[in-house]
This record gives structure tokens, sequence and C-alpha cells, in this order.
């Protein structure tokens, strides 16, 4: 009995372990990776001091306490639907609990925002994370006076393969990512432990009170200076936005060995600089003076590794973004590819991969040092983070839950002095985050808005009428043999080109099937079923799907027996005269139609098209 129950345990603790060291590899890439950069960044700006480096310390330990370990690990991952997170998902916990359709209006609105700043995001974190770590290879030994464009092309080159390799999926590479961070943290902790034995009083810099000294001692510039201590934190919001792949618990256990091994490595690169104030690269040249030269080199490697893993967990995280806004009907259809049988949240998206990797290289090049691509990083992870905060209150407000609604709207307020601070970067690159986030948001917002154009002005015909034709049209047509199948988007009201097709084109099957796909609210979970018969020959079929399901239609179909001739679906030709229409028909015209995103069989299809003038 006691072996039994130990066995039991010890599978649990295995489970839990296997799980913890699973999310190092797909949540933490990205803040793990911001040692390398984050602390040589913020004293470009300021003098290496041993007051100024106690209060960046401080100002350090406290932003991943607050901002990270209450703000996200706590709040907000407090508020999950079926286990999921995100900007979306907040905004399906908000919208129910309000009344006001003014305050829905907005709440969509935030959330266009915080998924147009995940992708300037995306650009911005691969372009930094690889290109400090190239910067590496200036401190190999015989490397010092090697010229900076070698470092700039190793950059694009690990850039170009990274992205190529997106098409074969993270699945057979992923369980690699792990392990491979735990190595990566235990080098930081290990290396800050070392150091910071050198000179143990450098822990008296976890005391909030350093903090507070540096502010009031450098007012102006110690606002300036959070910009930089921005840094530390990117990444802190894909313990939220992985809850759903992941599981809660595992994040959080792993996280708060995280923290350690930040505190650690950041304590003990503190040390260094204080020793060495003139060192331009920190991490770095702390680990050539512990290490022997030889190990060097496998250091580097290790670092350029560990940035890929960052960068990959970002740009999976924008492929799921963008389906989301595919399946909710916020973003237009891009072909999508499913790369994992196992994993449903793994797609390739061709389109944003070769755009993301486009920008990524002109980042690396027009910036060509990470300190200079700093200028423009921090605004749109700030800006997730205080649309996060905001949210977050109003959801805790509105359920009475008073408590954690005052620490969510402090943690907000610092969210937003963060967000303040790192404004001041717009004239010297922050323009550029905010350049790229403009593009997905403007398309979002002609994209729904041009949905709704076009809704209304295809006139679809009353359910109601509909079957009194119907009806009167199959009792005397001569009817096609075999079954019919008319992908409609509501069954209220009946598409123009069913009716077209039916009643115009005099096209009527014995068997004649409408077929809507329907997205809950909650994230996973796909059923197909009939519900029932309209009228003779004319029968109902629904999908319903959860809102990041990755749809089969042509195998739901076929394991409901439904073995259709042909296949119609609707070409709206969309005549415009406004520039904001004549994009919104542009989109439509080159992104993928209903049927190639759902990849249905194309001998069985057949498009009608029909004109609409919006």
């Amino acid at each position: 009995m006691n072996g039994s129950s130990f066995s039991l345990q010890d599978t649990g603790l295995v489970k839990a372990l296997k799980d913890a060291i699973k999310s190092l590899g797909v949540v933490f890439g990205d803040i793990g990776t911001s040692p390398i950069y984050a602390l040589t960044i913020i004293f470009h700006t300021i003098q290496p001091t041993v007051e100024n480096v106690f209060g960046v310390l401080s100002l350090i330990a406290w932003t991943l306490f607050l901002l990270v370990g209450v703000g996200y690990s706590w709040l907000a991952m407090g508020l999950g639907k079926k286990g999921e997170g995100g900007t979306i998902v907040l905004r399906e916990l908000l919208v129910p609990l309000v009344k006001s359709p003014k305050h829905v209006g907005l709440i969509t609105i935030m959330s266009f925002i915080g998924i147009a700043l995940f992708f300037g995001d995306g650009v911005i974190t691969p372009a930094v994370s690889i290109l400090s770590a190239a910067e590496g290879i200036a401190h190999m030994p015989g490397c010092s006076d090697i010229d900076h464009g070698y470092v700039v092309l190793l950059a694009c080159v690990v850039t170009i393969l990274l992205f190529v390799l997106q098409r074969r999926g993270t699945e057979k590479v992923s369980i690699l990512f792990g392990p491979l961070m735990v190595v990566w943290f235990g080098v930081l902790a290990t290396s800050g432990i070392l150091s910071i034995m050198t000179m143990p009083s450098i822990l008296y810099a976890i005391n909030p009170w350093y903090a507070l000294k540096f502010i009031i001692a450098n007012k102006f510039t110690a606002f300036i200076v959070l910009s930089g201590v921005t840094l530390c934190a990117t990444g802190g919001e894909g313990l939220y936005a992985d809850m759903g792949h992941l599981g809660r618990k595992p994040i959080i256990r792993a996280w708060w060995f995280v923290f350690f091994v930040l505190i650690l490595a950041y304590l003990g690169q503190g040390v260094f600089l204080i020793n060495n104030p003139h060192a331009t690269s920190i991490l770095y040249q702390l680990i050539l003076s512990q290490v022997p030269s030889t190990l060097y080199v496998p250091f580097l490697m290790l670092s350029i590794m560990a940035t890929v893993v960052a960068s990959q967990g970002m740009i999976s995280g924008l492929f799921s973004v963008v389906y989301q806004g595919i399946t909710t009907n916020v973003m237009p259809m891009f072909k999508v590819d499913y790369t994992s049988s196992k994993l449903r949240s793994q797609v390739y998206i061709g389109a944003i991969n070769w755009a993301l990797m486009t920008a990524v290289l002109i980042f690396i090049v027009q910036f060509q040092y990470s300190h200079n691509l700093a200028s423009a990083y921090g605004l749109a992870v700030t800006g997730t983070m205080t649309l996060t905060g905001i949210l977050m209150s109003w959801i805790f407000s509105l359920r009475k839950h008073y408590g954690k609604m005052a620490i969510a709207m402090i943690i907000t307020c610092i969210d937003l002095v963060f967000f303040l601070s790192n404004t001041l970067k717009i004239p010297h690159g922050g323009y550029w985050s905010l350049l790229i986030a403009s593009v997905p948001l403007t398309i979002i917002l002609i994209y729904t808005r041009g949905q709704r154009r076009l809704q209304q002005a295809s006139q679809p015909m009353p359910l109601e009428v509909f079957l009194q034709k119907y009806e009167e049209r199959y009792q005397d047509a001569s009817k096609l043999d075999g079954s019919a199948i008319f992908f409609v988007r509501s069954i209220n009201s009946i598409q123009p080109y069913v009716v077209q097709t039916i009643f115009e084109n005099n096209i009527i099957y014995e068997d004649n099937i409408l077929v809507a796909v329907i997205t809950r609210d909650d994230p996973f979970g796909v059923i197909g079923f009939f519900k029932g018969n309209l009228a003779p020959g004319l029968r109902i079929f629904e999908i319903h799907m959860g809102y990041m399901e990755m749809l089969d239609i042509e195998k739901i179909l076929h394991n409901a027996g439904i073995d259709a001739c042909v296949m119609f679906y609707g070409q709206g030709e969309i005549v415009a005269k406004r520039p904001a229409w004549k994009l919104f028909a542009l989109i439509k015209r080159i992104s993928p139609s209903f049927v190639q995103f759902y990849k249905l069989p194309a001998h069985k299809l057949h498009g009608v098209v029909s004109s609409v003038e919006i």
C-alpha cells in the first residue's frame, strides 16, 4: 500500500516537473534572455556608480515581482476561461458583465489595440534578442577587432534560418526547448552566485528603499531609466497568453524558479559592473572573467540558441493570435497550415511568417546594434500590460472582488508609468513600434467594419420568406439527383447567392443542406449535427467550434454521413467608392476564400459570384 502510494506521488511529481520544464521552453525564453542586454542598455544612459547600480537592481527586482509575479502570475492567471488566457479571453470575460453597448465597443477597441501591439512586439523581440546574442562574437578571443558588419550578417543568417524552419512546425524540436532553457538558467544562476560571493553586500539591493532613493535622487533621469528597466520584464505577458497550452500551475511553478534565477543573474552582473564600470557587454564579459576562454564559445552558442527559443515563442504566439483573429472574424483569412497532429495550437501562416521575417531583417540592418534597437523596444510591451491591467481591474470591480481590484489598479498605475516612460522613445525609434502596430490595427478596423457593411449591403433574405418561395419551387421544379451543400453565415437569414442559385438559376437538388459554421465563446471543442428539416428536401447542419479550434470541415461532413455531389459558396464582387472600402475590397480579393481556408475538395466546389456595392 505504501509502495503504491509512493509510486503515485512520484509519478505526479515527475509529471509536474516535466510540465514545468516544458513551460521554461515555451513561455520563458523572452524574459529569460533579457539578462543578455537589459543592464548593458540601461547603463548606456547613466553612469555605473555604486548608488546607481544598487538603485537599478532594486528597480529590476521589484519590477519583476510586481508586474510579472503579482500582475500576471497571480491576478491575470486567476482570470481564465476554461483554462485559456490572453487579451481576447479578458474581453470574453468582461463583455457579459457590462450592460452598455458603448462599454462593449470600448472593450472591443481595447482588445483590438492589444492584438495590434502584440504585432509590434513580435517584430522587435526576435530582432533585439538575436542581435544582442550575435554581438557576443566580438568578445571571443582574437575577435575584438571584428567588423560589426559580420555581427549583423550572423544575426541575419540566424533570423533567416529561424523563419525558413517555421514551416516544419515546432513539434519535433520543441522537446529540446525546455531542457535547453534549463541549461541556460542553470548557467545564469551559477554565474550570478559566483559573482555575488565576491561581494555579498549586493544582496541589499533587493531592498525597495534603494529603488525609491534612486528615483528621488535622479527624478527625470530615473523616469527615463524606467524605459530601460522595462526590458527585464518583456515576455512577462507570455505567462498569461500561453496558459491554455500548458496549464496554470506548471507556468506559476516555473515562474518562481525563473524569478529566483533572474535576480541572481542581475545581482551578479551588478557586482561585475561595479568592479568594471567601463564594461560594454556586461553578461559576456562577466562570463569571460569566470570561465576559461575555451568555454566561451559554447556559452555564446548557448545564448544564441536561447534567443532562438525566445524568438520562436513569440513567432508561434503570433501565429496563434492571427488564427484566433481569423476564427473570430476579426482578421481576414490567411492560408493556414497545421504543423502538428497532436498539438492543436501549432499552426503555420506563410504570409505572416515572411512578412515578419522581412520586418525583423529590416530592423536588424537598420538599427545595427542592440542598444539602438532598445530605443524602439518597450512601448508595445508596456502598452499591452497597461491594457491588461485596465481590463483586469474592470472585471474585479464588476465581480465585487474589491481587494484584488485595488491591487490590480496599483499594478496598472505602475504599468502606466512604465508606458509613459517608454513614450519618450518615440522620437528616437519608438515610433517604429507604433507604425508596426498601426498596420494590423488598421486592417482589423477596416475588416470588421467592412464585414458589417457587406452583410448589410448584401440584403440577405429572411428565413420565412425564403422557405415560402423554396417550398413552391421544390414542388414544381425538376430536381437533380443527390445532395448539395450551401455554406451560410446564419440560418436566420439566407445569403443572396443561395437565393440566386435556387430561384434565379433554377438549380435545386433532391437533398439541399444549409451548413453553418458557428464560433463559440470557449476556446476548444468541435461538434457537428443536423438541427432539423426546414422543408421537404431542405436540412440544416451546424458545426459549432471553439475560437482556437483547427477545423476539418470535410472530415466532419464525412463523419455525419454527408456525401454531397456539389458544394456551393458565395463569391462577392465588391464595388466600393470610398478609399477605406476599396482597401476592404482589396483585402477580400487577395485573402483566401472560405473554401480555400478550410481546404474543401476543389472538384465539388462551385462559387456563385454576386456584385455588392458598399
